[in-house]
């Protein structure tokens, strides 16, 4: 629909005075032939900065919280490296299949519905150097410099599922496989469950695998980026103590904490494991966090593209 659609956009309603801004929603073509193309079209018709292509969790108010909380706070920034970080991973579950979108999901998958644009932007948030100044092209050329350090994904770093009935499901969803769906065509292999270790070859990743997670029909609903940080060095603890942890928590119910050890309170001397818990209800109560999409067409009304992808970004 795009080329046809922003073919007459461009033919007929552009604004002879002010400003004319095109938003074009995910999926930007299904494979790099095809994303080019339609890359191709769209800039032969419109130029960089009237082109807005939305991924909605960029609008999501952890996902923008996260170059705050790298930048903003010295507690973070010098540990956000190879020396104090084991491993990150990025996690999206649904606890509801496909439930009649087979006919879409299908021809795309998880991958393609969720990794190459929502955890891929998350991860380049996540891991991105820090940009000169907040405006749209310098954190944009951060994102690409690191989208170009990711090494090609092996086979061996990746895992692939696909959801079965389970026969003793509380609800009809979970009673149903992928296969059940009747707008899913027989015998089909898409996945519906990917796991992936990438690997980002520069000074500041070398050896920390980011670990991307997708799945549909899961267990629960929640995306979040959870942080583990290495064993402590020379630990007067190391029997007992557990790795500390940071979560930004996406959704549901926005948080951000820290695991940590500290000290059973009372009389002995043993550890447990706490949590310094930022969750925003508790914390924030009147506050109103728009939807990812509110805040997003806001910003293409006043010009903003910080939180939208830029065509070599794309690519």
């Amino acid at each position: 629909m795009f080329e046809p659609v922003t073919t007459q956009i461009k033919e007929t309603c552009m604004s002879p005075s002010g400003w004319s801004r095109v938003i074009i929603e995910k999926p930007f073509g299904k494979d790099s032939a095809s994303s080019e193309k339609l890359s191709n079209h769209l800039s032969s018709l419109f130029k960089e900065d009237e082109l807005y292509r939305i991924d909605h969790y960029l609008g999501k108010e952890m996902v923008q919280n996260l170059m705050t909380l790298r930048f903003g706070n010295l507690l973070f920034s010098p540990t956000w490296n190879r020396n104090y970080i084991a491993s990150v991973v990025i996690t999206f579950k649904e606890p509801f299949g496909t439930q009649g979108r087979g006919g879409y999901f299908d021809e795309f998958g998880i991958i393609r519905d969720i990794m190459q644009n929502h955890l891929l932007q998350v991860l380049s948030l996540a891991a991105m150097e820090c940009p000169v100044t907040t405006s749209p092209d310098d954190i944009r050329d951060e994102k690409v410099k690191l989208l170009k350090a990711i090494k090609e994904i092996q086979l061996d770093d990746v895992v692939l599922g696909q959801y079965a009935g389970n026969p003793e499901g509380q609800n009809d969803d979970a009673r149903l496989g992928y296969l059940d769906d009747p707008t899913v065509p027989k015998g089909s292999c898409t996945p519906t469950y990917a796991c992936a270790a990438l690997r980002i070859k520069n000074e500041r990743w070398d050896g920390v695998p980011f670990i991307l997670r997708a799945g549909k029909a899961t267990n629960e609903r929640k995306a979040e980026v959870r942080i583990q940080y290495r064993d402590v060095p020379g630990s007067l603890f190391s029997d007992t103590a557990i790795r500390n942890e940071l979560v930004l928590r996406v959704q549901p119910g926005e948080a951000v904490y820290a695991k940590v050890m500290t000290k059973t309170p009372g009389m002995s001397f043993s550890l447990e494991e706490t949590e310094l818990d930022l969750t925003y209800n508790s914390r924030y109560k009147n506050a109103r966090l728009p939807e990812a999409y509110e805040r997003l067409i806001l910003d293409c009304f006043v010009g903003s593209q910080m939180h939208f992808v830029r065509t070599d970004e794309l690519a």
